[in-house]
């Protein structure tokens, strides 16, 4: 039976009201409300959620870009052994995950020098293979982000990310801005990812039917908590939460 690679224990997170705590319309706005949940290794768990639910601050306290109010969250340290280099995020927006001004070798290459992966004298090699893996060839290694079609560009997030040979990445709506046809490439290619790279993912979208294709357990978040969980078969076949039923219902059009 795989392990907990991510545990999380009755997690809060609020932000100040616009105005500030002490003055006038003040207060804290509750974003998350005792978000309890695991990820095992070597699967998916979807989080699913409209605008506003939660997903996507969770993502960000998972990924420590911004501290909880209280609550637990535990990486397996047995697996998860340098944070930054063990754990990657691919957002939703390939635009602007990439600087302009930095060819496709250089935003593949950072991330092998800042983690010590490799010999600057390899780099290239390495950046070629990144981008096989992600399903790109060596012609893109000198174009900027400008010269690239957006699922090329997330293509090249890809690859990055997998430059510090993580164990662990946060997927955040990341085929949402792309067309039907390339979405559907995209999922395939996180599907042979995880399965060639021995991958955890967290897939964090508004789309059940998008999830439905990746993950062994969803979590459906609704206003900063939890409504329902199980596996995708369950929840998928026999939906208990109202919420959950009208996604799946949205979902199908």
């Amino acid at each position: 039976m795989n392990q907990d690679l991510l545990t999380i224990k009755n997690l809060y997170k609020d932000f100040p009201r616009q105005g500030g705590v002490f003055k006038k319309g003040g207060g804290f706005l509750r974003a998350l409300s005792g978000i309890s949940l695991s990820a095992k290794n070597r699967q998916t768990l979807g989080i699913i959620g409209e605008s506003g639910s939660g997903k996507t601050t969770l993502a960000k306290i998972i990924l420590r870009l911004l501290p909880p109010t209280s609550g637990r969250i535990i990486f397996d340290q047995h697996l998860i052994t340098n944070f930054r280099k063990d754990v990657q995020i691919i957002f939703q927006n390939p635009y602007g995950s990439l600087d302009p001004k930095m060819r496709v070798i250089q935003a593949i290459s950072e991330p092998l020098l800042v983690h010590r992966i490799t010999e600057k004298r390899h780099f290239k090699d390495k950046s070629v293979e990144l981008l096989k893996l992600a399903g790109l060839d060596d012609r893109i290694l000198n174009r900027y982000p400008l010269e690239l079609s957006g699922g090329q560009r997330q293509r090249v997030c890809i690859a990055r990310a997998l430059a510090s040979n993580p164990k662990f990445i946060v997927l955040d709506e990341p085929i949402s801005s792309l067309d039907l046809t390339i979405q559907a490439q995209m999922l395939d290619l996180f599907i042979r990812l995880k399965q060639e790279l021995d991958l955890t993912y967290i897939f964090i979208s508004h789309n059940l039917a998008v999830v439905k294709h990746l993950a062994d357990e969803i979590i459906v978040m609704k206003e900063g908590r939890i409504v329902e969980r199980g596996t995708a078969q369950m929840i998928f076949s026999n939906p208990l939460d109202p919420y959950t039923r009208e996604l799946l219902e949205s979902a199908r059009g």
